[in-house]
């Protein structure tokens, strides 16, 4: 299973530096995001880490508290939380 890491500033530079590895590696089959050290997410990351939970095998997404806290106030946790990864229809594709 690959595994590619996020920066601790996910803002949409990082998003679009990071969008070419992840859709090369979810071509890989189910794609593990650590997202442990991320301190700071904006928009445009967290609609690449929904997009990568639903294209293709999925992503499991481990995640930092600050993460977690972004995603509980959004309304996302199930969306990028959930045990199994959610596929189906994605926009990384």
């Amino acid at each position: 299973m690959p595994t590619i890491s996020l920066p601790s500033r996910c803002d949409r530079a990082a998003a679009e530096a990071l969008l070419p590895e992840m859709i090369a590696a979810l071509d890989a089959g189910t794609l593990t995001i650590d997202a442990r050290e991320c301190t700071q997410i904006g928009q445009a990351m967290l609609q690449v880490l929904v997009s990568a939970r639903r294209t293709g095998d999925g992503a499991v997404i481990e995640a930092s508290p600050h993460l977690r806290e972004t995603a509980r106030r959004l309304g996302l946790s199930a969306e990028l939380f959930d045990d199994a990864p959610a596929t189906g229809k994605g926009i990384c594709a």
